[in-house]
């Protein structure tokens, strides 16, 4: 049987991808900017796990942005779907096998700052892993013991910062605190979070980040906010939201990584 690798090598006609793109919830208006993009479903990908969550479209896209060979998974799947933090392994192990070096998560977050409203959006700069769970649970070699002290890639963010500037797209960054989900944060635990030193609130991305270290992939990532963090503002939160307001913030993440895009020296990596 064919693995996931040997599918996308044969799909993908030759493209080389070095740099590869994750889709949060709501945020799949950005493989919109791919040239002449290749779609291939999860399901076509053996081993790739299929999201139930509604925003996530659970295919790859590969082609161009500018004049970059890029591979994005639109659409990921949570460890609250099925209570595994593992579950984007075998398809972040899919990307490595096809030589991408470089990954950028993204994902929808709660913001915990009054100066960082819904629409923005923030570069990760480090992470607090509050779930409780791990995704290199089980693993049985020494490899699972991984260093994250500069977990987030400095010379990626600063391109991503440089590329912030150039379009005059303000970019936050700060603390991302990963929460299991799926039920909302209560306002004792976004008061906590604070404390902690949390800038937002989120139900993904740290087990990929954890995941990528171990195989060798340099990472980065970026939230676009879609709600404050519960009791900021007196209303409840719902999901609808984050697809509501995703897409505004949503937006100015695509101007980024466009103009990251447009300027990458294909040598990196």
């Amino acid at each position: 049987m064919s693995s996931a690798i040997d599918v996308l090598i044969d799909r993908l006609h030759g493209l080389m991808p070095r740099h590869a793109l994750v889709l949060g919830s709501g945020l799949g208006s950005l493989v919109e900017t791919v040239t002449d993009p290749i779609r291939i479903p999860y399901a076509d990908l053996p081993g790739f796990p299929e999201s139930g969550v509604s925003g996530h479209a659970g295919e790859v896209v590969a082609g161009l942005i500018g004049k970059t060979p890029v591979v994005i998974l639109s659409g990921r799947v949570h460890y609250y779907e099925h209570g595994k933090a593992d579950a984007m392994r075998v398809p972040l192990e899919a990307l490595k096998g096809i030589g991408v070096t470089d990954l950028i998560l993204t994902n929808s977050a709660g913001s915990l700052r009054q100066d960082m409203p819904p629409g923005s959006v923030m570069r990760i700069s480090d992470h607090i892993n509050f779930s409780g769970t791990n995704p290199l649970f089980g693993e049985p070699s020494d490899r699972r013991f991984v260093g994250m002290t500069n977990a987030y890639d400095v010379e990626l963010g600063d391109r991503m910062k440089t590329a912030a500037r150039n379009t005059e797209t303000e970019l936050h960054e700060g603390v991302y605190m990963w929460f299991s989900g799926p039920s909302f944060e209560t306002p004792a635990e976004i008061r906590m979070a604070r404390t902690f030193g949390a800038d937002a609130v989120g139900m993904s991305t740290v087990p990929e980040v954890i995941l990528a270290r171990f195989l060798g992939i340099n990472v980065i990532a970026a939230s676009v906010i879609t709600n404050y963090g519960a009791g900021m503002t007196g209303g409840e939160l719902s999901h609808q939201e984050t697809k509501d307001m995703a897409p505004i913030g949503g937006k100015r993440l695509s101007t980024i990584l466009t103009a990251m895009f447009e300027n990458t020296d294909q040598s990196h990596g």
